[in-house]
């Protein structure tokens, strides 16, 4: 099993890694491992992991199943996905992307031709701001690269696109499922995941006093962002917002094959 190793996806597997009191069985379940979410999807493509956290856009690439009830959402601001720019938002031509991200870079992209009618090159790298704004009109940061600036400090403008994507569908935006090959989306599976991330979320206080020295971030933010910004437990607004983000991505994908076939 695969797991991405930003801060917010502890509360989910908060369980899994401390709760002693779990029948045997299910804490014999899983082999977790960490990564960023783009090499989450990689280990499931390949073979490697059975289940993982997986950036949303991967469940329609690799025709994953995934469970429905827990994962990384927003609505609202999210704060760990920001897009800077250093020209107007209209007259961006390149992008640079955070490697480790998938589901956030179509994200961007439909923000950016839904709202501002621009397409931009889209290049990978690194996540460092001052480098990728060297190369590109504008730098999406995501996860902990992201909740390492500050926004208003910037001498950038800067949109938050949980925030754009609230403000252009009135929907949640799920980031990331619990995902995998169909023969694995099954229970024990789902009920030890789901009991995970509610044993994770009733301990805040704990994942705050481990998790901010560990990633050298201020415990005001950490809790904020785990408390105000993120959603881990899903309901029937998050399938629909799941079902709104696949249909508008792969329309603009079928769109950037039409215009390139013209």
């Amino acid at each position: 099993m695969c797991a991405v190793s930003y801060l917010n996806t502890v509360p989910l597997v908060w369980g899994l890694l401390h709760n002693t009191t779990r029948d045997p069985a299910q804490r014999d379940t899983f082999d977790l491992r960490f990564a960023v979410p783009s090499a989450c999807a990689d280990q499931l493509a390949s073979g490697e992991a059975d289940i993982g956290i997986v950036p949303l856009i991967e469940t329609a690439r690799q025709k994953l199943d995934y469970f429905p009830t827990c994962g990384i959402a927003s609505h609202g601001p999210v704060r760990s996905i920001l897009l800077v720019s250093k020209v107007p938002y209209r007259e961006i031509k390149t992008l640079a992307t955070d490697s480790g991200s998938r589901t956030s870079v179509m994200l961007a992209r439909i923000i950016l031709a839904e709202k501002f009618g621009c397409e931009p090159r889209v290049v990978s790298h690194p996540p460092d701001l001052a480098a990728m704004l060297g190369l590109a009109d504008a730098a999406l940061l995501i996860g902990d690269a992201a909740l390492r600036v500050d926004p208003a400090a910037l001498p950038f403008e800067s949109l938050d696109l949980g925030e754009q994507w609230t403000d252009l569908t009135g929907l949640p935006m799920v980031f990331a499922v619990w995902a995998g090959r169909p023969e694995f989306i099954r229970e024990p599976f789902g009920d030890a995941l789901a009991a995970s991330c509610r044993y994770g979320l009733a301990r805040i206080e704990d994942i705050v006093r481990e998790e901010a020295p560990r990633r050298g971030m201020p415990e005001t933010l950490v809790r904020d962002y785990l408390t105000r910004n993120i959603q881990f437990e899903f309901s029937t607004p998050h399938q629909t917002a799941i079902d709104t983000y696949l249909d508008r991505a792969a329309a603009l994908e079928r769109t950037m094959v039409t215009g390139m076939s013209l």
